[in-house]
This record gives C-alpha cells, structure tokens and sequence, in this order.
C-alpha cells in the first residue's frame, strides 16, 4: 500500500459507485481508514467488503444523505468505529436532465437536497471533530457545470455552481482553524451517471455524441482520473491549497 493518507479516517459520502466507489478505493489503498455513507447498501457493502479483503479498513453505513438526521446518525456510526475523520469528500450527488419548464418544484428540491444539502450536512456533522483535532480537508465534488451550462441541465448547473462557492467560502471561513476545502471539477465521465447523461442529452437534441466529446475533451474521462484528483486535495500534498477547484475535464472549460 501507497501512504498518501496513512493513518487518516476518511468520509465519503456516494462513495459505493462510479467516481465515489473509485475514490473509496483508491483511499483506502493510500492508506485511510474509510466510511463509506451511501443510499446504495449492496454497492456500498461490496465496495468495503473488497477494502477490508485486501487489508484495508472500512464501513459502510446506509443514509438518505439529504436527511439530518440519517446524517448525524450515520457520522456517529463511522465515528464509533473508525474514529473522528479528519477527511471529508463530499461526493453524493445526482442529475435531473428535461426542460426547465417541465421541471417541478419538487424535482428541483429533490436534486437541490441530494447535490447542496447534503454538502451542508455532512459538513456540519463532520467539521466539529476536525476543528477539535486541529484541521482536515474537505472535498466537494463539483463539475464543469459550475462554470459552463449544458442546455437541460439548469437544476443542475446550478447545484454545482453551489458545491463550487460551498467550498470555496468553507475555506475562507474555516482556514485558521486548520481546515482546508476544495472542489473537483470532473467533465464527462465513463460512469454510469455519466453514460446517462449522455444518452438523455442526445435523446433530447444536444450534441453529447463521441465526435462533439472529442472536441470538447478528447475522450471521456475516467473515474479514477477523478479519485486520484480527490486525493491530492485530500492528502497533506495539497497542504497549501485551499478554496480552489481542480477542473479534470482536459480543457473543456480552457477553450
């Protein structure tokens, strides 16, 4: 095992697939301790049965990561057996893509509760314990949607927006408390959220074909690409960076 992380406690939030079931991977291999928080229970357990398989060290626990208080109750469980994380990735989220007009209010609030809320809640559950313990890092998955609007994605756009000054005002808050906060900026990804997306753009009439995500980005981006970014903001690497996002989209957003 690498030691990028060695002898840290580590929270991802939507950490059993994709980009957040990679980067549950990926920190345990670098040494962390990781707590798992997911809504998917067979997803999560597989991904930290597989962790504790190679000598790793990881829980799982099942919560509704909009919800306080399944949020609270599923920190103290990492907590008990962990102990206090001096690591958060706030990464849970999710995608609504249709019209702004044929979007209802409960939609919104539902992508509203899963994308920012659960940033705020995580955050407050877990950014106490850090301060105690004299700093941590915290890292907020946002997207290339903060800065450059997808047509139908306006909910979203506008979530991601949120995750990125979220971080930012976290670490400006919270910085001479020893807390350091980033966001991660992935653009396409070979996920199955990504994959959907894609689809569901082309279905409804936007270019989100290969030859469009070529000239964009060259290739879709893959969800390791993206662990591995979290985890440079995360370790003590990155122990001057703070309040500012790493975009991994290969110049989508440059040009």
């Amino acid at each position: 095992m690498a030691n990028r992380l060695k002898g840290k406690i580590a929270i991802i939030s939507g950490g059993s697939t994709g980009m957040g079931g990679a980067s549950s991977l990926l920190f345990a291999a670098e040494g962390a301790a990781v707590g798992v928080i997911d809504r998917r229970e067979k997803e999560g357990q597989a991904v930290v049965d597989e962790i504790n398989a190679k000598g790793g060290k990881a829980v799982f626990v099942a919560a509704d990561v909009a919800d306080e208080g399944q949020v609270n109750d599923a920190v103290k469980k990492v907590t008990s057996a962990l102990g206090q994380a001096n690591v958060l990735f706030n990464h849970a989220g999710t995608i609504i893509i249709k019209p702004f007009l044929e979007m209802t209010l409960k939609e919104w609030e539902w992508l509203m509760g899963i994308n920012v809320t659960s940033m705020f809640l995580m955050t407050k559950a877990v950014l106490p314990g850090m301060i105690e313990m004299g700093g941590g890092s915290i890292v907020c998955t946002s997207s290339i949607s903060a800065i450059a609007a997808t047509p139908l994605e306006t909910a979203y756009n506008t979530s991601k927006a949120a995750c990125h000054m979220f971080a930012r005002s976290i670490a400006v808050e919270y910085r001479d408390k020893g807390i350091r906060c980033n966001a991660v900026a992935p653009g396409f990804v070979a996920t199955p959220h990504g994959l959907r997306e894609v689809a569901e753009l082309q279905k409804l009439g936007v270019d989100a074909s290969e030859a469009a995500l070529a000239v964009q980005q060259g290739r879709l981006c893959k969800p390791e690409e993206v662990a591995n970014a979290a985890l440079f903001l995360a370790s003590d690497e990155a122990s001057f960076v703070n309040g500012a996002s790493i975009f991994v989209d290969n110049c989508f957003t440059a040009v």
